[in-house]
């Protein structure tokens, strides 16, 4: 469920939407961000403009501040990481996303100290290749995924030579993820794609499905689906 199970008043990445996917049997795909005070925070964006209305970055924060800030005019406030993971306890997989803001390698240390000791299925994804070579390099027991989509049609603002080599999965060589998780609009356009689940047998994972036609077409294609607004 992407960014728990949220939705009709239930915000993206809050307790109440993590509880929702728990309650169906559905494991979570999530987003953790390193806080100034050394804490791991649940939210997707670096600003919270969108969630809570306020242009602060969520890095710029501590644990005390995330009260200040209820999440799309609810009750709910930003997580802490430990929360969710108190609250799954191994009862369903996680998938968690790295969203690092020049901080890659203490994101990295951070999220794999929080998990030391946790005896559920996880796995951690990151659009920054640096979390995927730290998690290489550093903690190579860590089941580690590459997120990618195809840069050359959106206005991310990355370098060209940077967007044509993630589209491709070109830095995959170095990283050597255990998957991709790819966007499902664009995940037949490339090629590398196919070399990386068909040639080199690695998994795929695609992101974010929304209505169940297109999660029956990304499970006979076999990619595993992150899924929103339904319930497969």
């Amino acid at each position: 469920a992407h960014r728990g199970l949220h939705g009709n008043g239930i915000p993206e990445n809050s307790m109440a939407a993590f509880r929702a996917a728990l309650e169906k049997g559905y494991g979570i795909e999530l987003d953790i961000h390193l806080m100034a005070d050394g804490e791991l925070a649940v939210i997707h964006d670096t600003s919270l403009k969108r969630t809570a209305g306020v242009d602060v970055k969520i890095t710029d924060l501590t644990t005390a501040d995330l009260e200040n800030y209820p999440l799309e005019g609810t009750e709910e406030k930003i997580p802490l990481f430990s929360q969710v993971l108190e609250l799954y306890a191994g009862k369903a997989p996680l998938i968690i996303e790295l969203k690092a803001d020049g901080n890659h390698r203490a994101l990295v240390e951070a999220a794999c100290r929080a998990m030391e000791g946790y005896t559920g299925a996880y796995c951690m994804e990151s659009f920054d290749p640096r979390c995927i070579l730290e998690l290489k390099k550093n903690h190579p027991q860590v089941i580690r995924g590459q997120l990618s989509e195809n840069f050359l049609r959106s206005d991310v603002k990355l370098n060209p030579a940077l967007k044509f080599a993630m589209t491709h999965n070109l830095l995959n060589f170095a990283t050597k993820p255990d998957f991709v998780a790819y966007d499902f609009g664009t995940r037949r356009t490339t090629p590398s794609n196919f070399i990386c689940r068909r040639i080199w047998d690695m998994q795929g994972v695609t992101w974010t499905l929304r209505n169940t036609d297109d999660h029956d077409q990304a499970l006979k294609e076999d990619w595993l689906p992150i899924f929103e607004h339904y319930e497969p």
